[in-house]
C-alpha cells in the first residue's frame, strides 16, 4: 500500500477567483512571445540563409529546438485554459483562440514526434536482433557485438530498419517544411498578435472577479475520472492482449478502437494539470501521482504510433518476407510496449496522491 503524506496546509482552502486565472495567462503569453524572440534570435525568422541553418523540431539548434519547445508549451497551456475556465472568458475571443492555438502546438510538434518515433522504432529493432546492421542514428547504441544468429528477424532488420528511415525521414522533412511554412504564415502572425495581447490585457467577463475557480478544476478532475473508470484497467493487468495485437496486423489501417480512450485519457489528464496549475499557482509541490500517470500515458501514446509506423511500413508492396516479418515482429514488440505502459498507468492511478516538494 502507498504510504499517504499529507501537506500540512491545503492551497486550495481559500477561493480562487479570476484574477488568478488572469495572471497564470499573462504569465504564459509572456512565456509564448519570450519562446517565439528567442527562436527568431537562433535564425528561424532571420531570412533564407537563416532558415536553412535553423529549425522547429530536431534538425536544428539546440536553442532553436528549446524554443520551439516552450512554443508549444506554452500554445498548449493557454488553450488547456481556455478550455477548462471558458465561462469566465469572451465566448467569441476564447472560441476562436483555441483552435488556432491547438493548430500551432500541433503543427511544431510533428517534426519531434517523426524523430523520436524514428529512433524508437531502430532501437527495438536492435534490441529484438541483436544486430548493429541498422542505418546510423544519433544516440542509438552502436558497436555491441552481435547476439546469437535470430534466424529471418535477423536477416531482414535491416531492411526494416532501411525501409522504416526512408519513411519516417521523409515525414519528419514534410513536417518541417510544414512547421517553417506556418511560422511564416498570416494565420501564425494572427495568433502572435492576440497572444501579445492577452499578454498585457486578458478579456475576462465581469463575472470572473467573484467567481470560484475551484467548481471548473473540479469539473475538469470529474471529467477525468469518468474517463479513467470507463477504461479497461483490468485488460490493462494482463501482461498480453492479443485483440489489440491481431487487430495492428490486419489490412485495415485505421488506430485500434482500444486506443483511442486512452488518448482521451491522456489530453483529460493534461487539462486536469493545466487547471491545478491556475489554481496552486507556478511554484506547487508535484503530484508525483499525476506526474507517473502522464507519464505512462505519454509511453502509451508513443508506442502505439510507433507500431502503427511499423504496421503501415509492413503494408509496403513488394517487399522481402524477411522483411515484413521483421516490421511484425517490431510491431508486436511495440503493442507489448502499450500493454506495459498500460499497466504502468493502472498502477500509478491506484496510489493515493503524493506530493513532492
Amino acid at each position: 500500500m502507498a504510504q499517504q503524506h499529507l501537506e500540512p496546509t491545503d492551497p486550495l482552502a481559500r477561493p480562487v477567483t479570476g484574477e488568478a486565472l488572469a495572471g497564470y495567462l499573462r504569465a504564459q503569453a509572456t512565456e509564448f512571445l519570450r519562446a517565439l524572440r528567442q527562436h527568431r534570435e537562433t535564425g528561424a525568422g532571420g531570412g533564407a540563409p537563416a532558415r536553412a541553418r535553423s529549425g522547429v523540431g530536431d534538425s536544428g539548434s539546440p536553442e532553436s529546438v528549446g524554443a520551439a519547445r516552450a512554443l508549444r508549451r506554452s500554445a498548449r497551456r493557454i488553450s488547456g485554459s481556455l478550455h477548462t475556465y471558458r465561462p469566465l472568458l469572451e465566448a467569441d475571443w476564447s472560441e476562436g483562440m483555441r483552435p488556432e492555438l491547438a493548430w500551432l502546438s500541433g503543427t511544431l510538434a510533428l517534426e519531434h514526434a517523426c524523430s523520436a518515433r524514428l529512433e524508437r522504432l531502430l532501437a527495438a529493432l536492435h534490441r529484438l536482433s541483436g544486430s548493429g546492421a541498422l542505418p546510423a542514428q544519433p544516440g542509438l547504441p552502436g558497436g555491441a557485438p552481435p547476439a546469437p544468429e535470430r534466424g529471418n528477424l535477423t536477416v531482414g532488420a535491416a531492411k526494416a530498419g532501411a525501409l522504416l528511415d526512408r519513411q519516417l525521414t521523409l515525414a519528419r522533412t514534410r513536417a518541417h517544411s510544414s512547421a517553417l511554412q506556418a511560422l511564416g504564415s498570416s494565420r501564425f502572425h494572427a495568433v502572435a498578435d492576440k497572444v501579445a495581447l492577452l499578454a498585457s490585457e486578458v478579456p475576462l467577463t465581469p463575472a470572473a472577479a467573484d467567481t470560484d475557480l475551484r467548481a471548473l478544476a473540479a469539473a475538469a478532475e470529474e471529467r477525468l475520472t469518468d474517463a479513467v473508470a470507463a477504461l479497461p484497467l483490468v485488460t490493462a493487468g494482463s501482461p498480453y492482449n492479443a485483440e489489440a495485437l491481431v487487430h495492428g496486423l490486419s489490412p485495415d489501417p485505421a488506430p485500434h478502437p482500444q486506443d483511442a480512450p486512452w488518448h482521451q485519457v491522456r489530453l483529460l489528464l493534461r487539462l486536469h494539470r493545466y487547471a491545478r496549475e491556475v489554481l496552486e499557482g507556478q511554484d506547487a509541490p508535484v503530484d508525483v501521482r499525476l506526474l507517473a500517470a502522464g507519464q505512462a500515458l505519454n509511453r502509451h501514446r508513443d508506442a502505439a504510433e510507433a507500431a502503427a509506423a511499423a504496421a503501415q511500413a509492413a503494408r509496403t508492396p513488394r517487399i522481402a518476407p524477411a522483411t515484413a516479418y521483421a516490421l511484425g515482429v517490431l510491431h508486436a514488440d511495440q503493442r507489448h510496449e502499450v500493454e506495459a505502459a498500460r499497466f504502468a498507468f493502472q498502477q500509478s492511478w491506484q496510489k493515493q496522491t503524493v506530493a513532492a516538494p
